[in-house]
């Protein structure tokens, strides 16, 4: 195929249709000259580009309109009740006002007949692989952002797949709408800022490109919050400076910067300059696990939060037991009913796996800060990660933990056999729904 794509190759500004994949033999049609699809592909540096970012679009929504077609043209928002917040929404209840990490009840208030769904994290991770499994066939460099998106290196695939990499990519997402069921859009670039930068720049059903020899100009009318690491705070420091755009960075010296800024300055000169040198890294590994809930209504005592937090632990020692990994480092995560949000940690003398180990620790954490606060929500985690093989040793001074690791693993079995609810704690039982946290906030 790629050898009778040989003229569009030549000129690259003929580009390709997205849709039939058919070679374009001008560069003035608006539309395919197979199929009659606007969607064309064009661009100077189209063929020579193959460090790509993949995004799916609106993924958890997606998911759920795929399954109930029902949906399709409503306003979807996933969220965890009416006291949760957005985890994502779709297309048309974005052009709404909606946008990720609103409460949910300004959400509701902005798009008042959007149906809102519960998010289904298992759901959502078998697809999450489905996608990944794809990315994978394209090639070995895959670097996984999330559940959702990921970078891909296809440097020297041309052969493999008889193709330049911006028609596999064009080709993924074509079959990702039929196979899978979702959408996702994609950026073609020669760096990771700028792939990322085009994937979110046609969304959705987006595939944009950014060269090398346009960036400078390319980013230089940007707004500095454009670039990795400017968050809020750090653009307010910037806007006192005087400095607003990225092509403003581009005209100050290395040392200016970093003389100011320290190592985020450097961070500037590169990157304003479209310069960077991270490379795609196949073995990408999660920095923790975690999981979390928002309650709907704010708790403060710690018979209520205690089942919750129990709950919780179980599900982050499940993952990690599944993953085959243990984690040293417990951190429990708090919202206040302020949206103000505390984190405590404990690094242990060992890494675990146990939720025995992981909620007493999380106890110890969490009655300190059971002052009369009301919280919205809770989340417990590990991190510092490593293999199970290292974890949970003989304690020689608590003589029980071993009789407790045993009573563990013989629940977890019984729960394999007959389900998570087939066998309860004395600190979940019969505490109702908020001691079954909802799937609102795994990592």
């Amino acid at each position: 195929m790629f050898a009778a794509m040989a003229p569009a190759v030549n000129n690259p500004l003929a580009g390709f249709c997205r849709d039939c994949l058919a070679r374009q033999p001008g560069i003035s049609a608006r539309r395919c000259e197979a199929c009659g699809s606007p969607r064309l592909a064009r661009h100077a540096e189209l063929y020579r580009l193959s460090l790509a970012h993949i995004d799916c679009d609106a993924f958890y929504a997606a998911v759920e309109k795929r399954d109930r077609p029902e949906l399709r043209d409503k306003p979807v928002i996933i969220g965890g009740g009416k006291r949760g917040v957005v985890s994502t929404a779709c297309y048309i209840a974005r052009i709404n006002g909606v946008r990720s990490a609103m409460p949910m009840f300004k959400a509701l208030a902005a798009c008042p007949e959007a149906v809102v769904i519960k998010p289904d994290m298992e759901k959502y991770a078998r697809v999450g692989r489905q996608v990944r499994e794809m990315m994978q066939a394209l090639t070995p460099l895959v670097e996984p952002i999330s559940i959702d998106e990921a970078f891909l290196d296809l440097a020297g695939t041309e052969k493999l797949h008889g193709m330049p990499p911006a028609l596999v990519l064009a080709r993924f997402a074509r079959n990702l709408e039929k196979e899978v069921g979702i959408s996702a859009s994609v950026g073609l670039s020669y760096c990771k800022f700028l792939a990322k930068i085009a994937s979110d720049m046609q969304k959705p059903r987006g595939f944009a490109v950014i060269g090398e020899e346009e960036a400078v100009s390319f980013l230089a009318d940007k707004p500095v919050t454009l670039i990795w690491g400017v968050g809020k705070a750090f653009d307010e420091v910037l806007e006192r400076d005087g400095i607003r755009t990225v092509g403003q960075l581009q005209k100050m010296e290395r040392g200016d910067l970093m003389k100011r800024y320290g190592t985020m300055g450097e961070r500037l000169y590169h990157l304003s300059r479209g310069m960077d040198e991270r490379r795609v890294h196949a073995d990408h590994e999660a920095k923790s696990v975690s999981a979390e809930t928002t309650f709907d209504t704010d708790l403060a005592s710690p018979e209520d939060l205690v089942p919750v937090l129990r709950a919780l632990s179980e599900k982050v020692s499940s993952r990690l037991k599944k993953a085959g990994i243990a984690g040293r480092t417990v951190v429990l995560k708090l919202k206040t009913s302020d949206f103000k949000i505390r984190t405590r940690n404990r690094q242990l003398a060992d890494p675990t796996r146990l939720a025995d180990r992981i909620f007493s620790t999380g106890l110890e954490l969490l009655r300190k800060e059971t002052d009369g606060t009301r919280y919205r929500l809770i989340g417990i985690g590990v991190g510092d990660l490593s293999d199970a093989a290292r974890a949970d040793p003989p304690d020689l001074v608590d003589l029980q933990s071993r009789k407790r690791a045993l009573a563990e693993g013989a629940i977890d079995n019984l729960r394999d056999k007959f389900g998570r609810s087939a066998v309860e704690t004395g600190y979940t039982f019969g505490k109702g729904r908020n001691a079954r946290p909802q799937r609102d906030g795994d990592s």
